[in-house]
This record gives C-alpha cells, structure tokens and sequence, in this order.
C-alpha cells in the first residue's frame, strides 16, 4: 500500500505522506505543495485532564533555511515567533479546535514546521490542511475533516486559492474554514487601491459577500469530502476513548430545588462584577447547605453541576429573547466618545460602549518609523506604515497580575483591528501611523471598541482618512430543536456561554474586515446571513454616534505643522542636491521633515514649529529664485563682511553681503571661538572655495 495520497482540488495539487518521518507521533504527515514542504504532528497526553476545556496548544513555526536564507540580526538562529507565525497558530487553532468531541480534555500539541517554502505557495492554507491530515490520522477521537478556502478578487473577478503573487493585486482577501457545507472559521479583509490616483477602500456589500461565502462552501464541501475518503485507511488503530464525565443529576436537582430563584435574580439585570460576586456566593451557599445536609459531593462535581445550571438558565434565558442586562437581542449598549483628551498625544479618542471601554491614540511619523518585518516568501524586507498594536492589561477585568508581554490574542485582536482600519486610510509618501489601543475595561469585543475608537483617533490626528470604521460583536445561541437566537454587540458571559463570535467592521458602503469563530461543529450559511443583517443595522447606529463625535474633534496642539506647496518638477532635484546634500542642510536648518513629490512637483514640509516651516519654504524658494539668477561669484581668498544667519551642528551658515548664505564650517571655525558664535553675530570670512554654487567660508 502506498503512503502517498494526491489530491488535487479547488487550484491546489497537494501530497501527503504518511508514516515517513516523525513515527513516534501520535500523527504526522509530511506535506508537499509546489516546493513548499511542511510536517504536521500531532501528540497527546494519554490521561485526560481534570480541565472542563480541551488544552490544545498549537506552534507554527517557519525555518529560514527553508527559504535559503540566515536569520537577520546578531543571533544566526530563529527565536521569538514572528507576528506572521504566531497569527497562524492562531488560525489553525481556532479551524480546528471544533473538530474535538465534547468532552475531550486530554492535552494536545499541534506542531506545524515549514521545511521548504514557495513563494507562490499560501503557507496558511498549506499549514491548515497538513494540520488536518496530521489530526485525521492520528489516535485521536476526530473523523471530521476540515479544508481551508483563500477566495481574492482580481479585476473584479473572484478567484479561489489564488497564487500569492496574484493576491497581492486582490482587492479582497478572505480565508474561509469548514467541512461540509458548514462554516467554521472566516478571516476576511477589504484591500484598498488607486483607480487613476484615487483611492478605493473596496469594501465588500454584504450580498456580495454572502454570494462569495456560497461559493467558497461549495469548495469546502468538495474538498473535505476528498480528505476525510483519502485519509481514512492511514488512521490510527487504537483512538482514544473519550472519559466524558458526566453532570451529577442529583446535585444538579438538589441546586435548582432551593437555589434556582436565586440564580435567577443573580443572572438577570446585574453588571458584570456583580453577577460574578453574587454567584460566587451563591456557589459558596450551596456547598454550605449541602454540607450540612450531609449530601455526599465532590468539591469540584458541584461546581461542575452549578456552572451547568447557570449555563443552561442563561442559554434559555436567551433562547427566549432576553438578555442578561435585559437589552432587546438587537440593541447596542450605552455609548460615549471623547476625543482629544490626552494633550501631548497626535490623536485620542475614549470609546466607551457599556462596560468596554478603549483608550486609543494615533501617532504620526515617517518612513523611518515604520516597523521592518521579513516574511519567509518574501525577498528581502518590507516597512509596515500602518500599524495598530492592541494591549489589554489584567486590570481591565478585575485581574491582580503584572502586565506581561503581548500575548497571542492581543496580537489577534490588533491584526484584526488594523484589516478594519487600513481600506479606509491613505497614507501620503513618508508617513507611517501606529495605532495603540489600551483596554480599560472589558466586558465584550474590546477589539471592535478598538475599531471605533481606532478609526476616530485618526481623523483626531489629521490623517486623510476617507471613512468612518465601526465594528461590532455578533453572537447566536443554538439549541437542539433548531431554535437560535442572534445577538447584536455581545457581552462576555454571551460570548462565554453562546456558540458563535462573529466581528464584523465597516463603514456605510460595506464591510471591510470579518472573523468568525464556532462552538459548535458547523455554522449554517442561513444563519451567517441573518446575523449580518443585525450587523450591518448595527454598525449603522454606531456611526450615527461616531458622526457626531468626529464633527466635535478640535485639534490637538501636539500635532506637527504641515505645509504643502507646488514648485517647478525640474526643480526638484535641486532641492535634493548632490546625493542629498542640500535638503539634508535644510532639514538640519531649520529641525523639519521634507517629503517630495517628483511627478507633482509637491513639497510637504512638516514639523512642531511654524515659524521653522515658514523658514524652510522660504530658503527653498529662495534657492529656486537664486537658482534662476547668474551664480554669485566670490573671489578666492577675499574677506567679506558676514552674519550669522543659523547655527547647525556641522558649523554656521553665513549670509553674505549680497544675500547669498555660504557654509562655514567647523573645521574653519578657530578652537577658541567655537561655540561662541550665536545667530545675527557679524563676522569677518574669507572665501576658501566655491563649486558652482556651493561657497565654503573660513574665519578672517
């Protein structure tokens, strides 16, 4: 029998191979896709947990010698997980996560490595479908399989697991995980573009991208069908047993005989705190009572037996139509907006939306500041302009722990914001922008409060945004009997006790970024579209709210003066100089960033006085004007009588008799007079040479 299976569908030519390497693991696969090579494992711990949630850890991990290169920087080997990997081992995750049956609680390890990569080959897709041979093959109670869809937009056409290269020219990027006809995990991004030098945020109608997510299941139904055929004879002969434990029905009994009031009261109306401390309490009372009832328990069966009655109340409860703070199912919470309220930052703004609550500022910078990153089918580095870093401290939920490093659900979270924000920014030439969000208090999608918060910071910081973002936080609960319930901007415990988490930001025009994720097996595509619906009615109301705040924005006195002004194209590369020499002398001059446009002839000057602005314009205007007239010649040796008209680190710039400003620089500058020079100072220089223009001075 042979180990190798090839499957080719939905664009992809795929081989696994089974029992080569890695024999030791509970399952591996050693997967081929062009020239990309990846292993899958993975490894179980035999004895289950006493855990009620499955401890899956998942790595993906990328060789630099699988793209014939050397780790950069001083250490020659791979260390800290990328921003990339980390994501990945996120998505394959949360794709896969469903899979497990109820119940299972022993320790599972997923590792995914790149071996050889492919600059064509989508890594994500590659590592999601090895990950599911790996897990379909191994001891492991799982039998359902998974398959992974990439869906772009090339010229207005949709294309299924495009070629990298062609997804960098996609206006859409949207990675869709199910098996079957159901959907089980969904990451989708609006790519912005110019059309004749105008931007575009290409947002995604929701008709459009329910007409799209149709497709993309009919592929996913095709493609998991093939797997879950192809894999079936390399499973494993000795599957794990899955020790579910069962809820004690008489404890559950003996809790909702005496105490089901009580919960009640406890789950229904209270904020977040609250309802936490009262069933704390009530969870105390009941092992009081039955302690002295002598009713035979364990410490954690009843805990196990409360948590299932509240569980089932608040699922009911919801089922019903009624929220835990009484909110109809489509309602958003209170909002308020604050802008501009921290007086040394770009842009601020406080989104505050019920007991979630984001702190987000916006800074501005210039391609120095962007961040470098490397990515393993990439040549060479790439700057990131436009950053959001999200962080949520302990405190936001009442935790007493020290802030830690970035973990990966707040790396998550900040990827997430940045596919909503970035359509709708245009960034000018030599700026970059960071977006930092800091949650202060969490009770429900802290990352769309950042969307909103976000998107406000930066019409607070002046930058051309085109659109207001907004995002908000789906929820449905499903029972046996095909009763479901949506709910609009959910809170934690909806979140906690519901069976779906779908985000969904946007502007007026359409949606711009979407992740769903699942609790149960599968989501229907029937109920996806209602829960878009409510989402788009929602979003609508938070930017009638985000409307008013932003036509209430006053300025920051933090943010950097800007001037822009037209010249002569041809003279552009007088300002610049011999290799840069002169716009480094007038940046250095006058302590301004300069950005220039070549086609438009554009110079953009900016920097934290006006006055320097003003300055810099001037000298570049007089450069210009001077540059028109006959050369100024000087003789060779002659003194002249000068003024200090600027000092610079590199020495002085002299204003000559007729006007004309000469170098003076240190090296010519006597041992006891340096530093005594000040600006409007007359002295007495002699002329030491001149090039063209250029006049380099001396002390007479």
């Amino acid at each position: 029998m042979s180990n190798i299976v090839e499957i080719e569908t939905n664009n992809l030519k795929e081989s696994y191979e089974f029992g080569k390497v890695a024999k030791q693991a509970d399952g591996a696969v050693f997967y081929r896709q062009g020239k990309a090579v990846l292993l899958a494992t993975v490894t179980v711990d035999k004895n289950s947990s006493e855990e009620d949630f499955l401890p899956l850890t998942v790595q993906y991990l990328e060789r630099s010698y699988a793209a014939a290169k050397i780790p950069g920087g001083f250490i020659k080997r791979e260390a800290k997980p990328s921003d990339f990997e980390t994501l990945t081992s996120r998505i394959i995750d949360r794709a896969l996560r469903p899979l497990f049956p109820k119940g299972f609680s022993n320790n599972v390890v997923i590792n995914v490595t790149v071996f050889s990569s492919d600059s064509e080959v989508d890594l994500q897709v590659a590592a999601l479908h090895a990950a599911n041979a790996a897990l379909l093959v191994s001891s492991l109670p799982v039998d359902k399989s998974i398959a992974a869809i990439r869906v772009a937009k090339l010229d207005d056409k949709v294309a299924i697991n495009p070629k990298l290269s062609d997804l960098d020219k996609s206006t859409l990027d949207l990675l869709v995980v199910g098996s079957g006809k159901d959907i089980a995990m969904i990451e989708m991004r609006a790519i912005a573009s110019k059309i004749d030098g105008e931007h575009k945020s290409n947002e995604l109608a929701k008709e459009e991208l329910l007409t799209v997510l149709k497709d993309a299941t009919d592929a996913i139904d095709e493609a998991s069908s093939k797997f879950t055929t192809s894999f079936k004879e390399f499973k494993s002969k000795d599957v794990i047993e899955v020790n579910y434990k069962e809820i004690d029905a008489s404890l559950k009994e003996f809790i909702l005989k005496d105490y089901s009031d009580k919960i009640d009261v406890a789950i229904d109306g209270m904020a977040k705190t609250e309802r936490a401390d009262a069933l704390d309490a009530i969870l105390d009372e009941v092992a009081a009572d039955a302690t002295s009832k002598d009713v035979g328990f364990e410490e954690a069966d009843l805990k196990a037996a409360f948590n299932a009655v509240v569980k089932e109340k608040i699922r009911e409860l919801i089922l019903n139509g009624k929220r835990l703070d009484g909110r109809g199912v489509d309602v958003v919470r209170p909002i308020s907006i604050e802008t501009n309220l921290l007086p040394s930052v770009h842009g601020s703004a406080l989104f505050t939306r019920g007991e979630t609550q984001a702190l987000v500022s916006a800074t501005l910078g210039d391609n120095k500041d962007a961040q470098m990153y490397e990515l393993l089918t990439s040549n060479g580095a790439k700057n990131e302009n436009f950053m959001v870093h999200y962080n949520f401290p302990p405190y936001s939920v009442g935790e007493a722990r020290p802030i830690g490093a970035p973990s990966r659900r707040e790396l998550g979270h900040g990827n997430l914001a940045k596919r909503a924000l970035e359509p709708s920014v245009e960034l000018e030439d030599n700026q970059t922008i960071r977006i930092v969000s800091e949650i202060l208090e969490s009770n429900g999608s802290s990352s769309m409060a950042t969307v909103c918060g976000g998107s406000l910071s930066l019409y607070a910081a002046n930058v051309n945004v085109k659109k207001l973002i907004a995002g908000i936080a789906m929820g449905v609960v499903v029972d046996s009997n095909d009763r479901y319930t949506i709910l609009s901007d959910i809170m934690g415990a909806e979140d906690h006790y519901g069976d779906m988490d779908l985000k969904v930001a946007g502007s007026k025009e359409g949606i711009t970024a979407m992740q769903l994720d699942i609790k149960l097996d599968g989501l229907d595509l029937d109920i996806l579209q209602k829960a878009l619906d409510q989402a788009v009615g929602g979003i609508e109301h938070i930017l009638s709210l985000m409307e008013d705040a932003k036509s209430k924005i006053v300025p920051s006195g933090a943010l950097p003066s800007v001037l822009t002004f037209e010249v002569s194209a041809s003279k552009i590369p007088l300002i610049i100089g011999k290799g840069g020499s002169t716009i480094r002398e007038i940046i250095e001059k006058y302590s301004v960033s300069i950005d220039l446009n070549r086609d438009k002839g554009l110079v953009k000057i900016s920097g934290s006085s006006s006055e320097d602005i003003d300055a810099a314009k001037a000298y570049i205007e007089e450069l210009i004007e001077k540059d028109s007239k006959p050369i100024a010649k000087y003789e060779i040796g002659k003194s002249y009588r000068g003024k200090v008209k600027k000092c610079v680190d590199f020495g002085y710039f002299i204003e000559m008799p007729d006007g004309y400003d000469a170098l003076l620089h240190n090296s010519k500058v006597p041992h006891s007079l340096q530093g005594t020079l000040e600006e409007g100072d007359e002295i007495d220089v002699t002329v030491v040479s001149q090039k063209d223009k250029r006049v380099e001075l001396s002390i007479s």
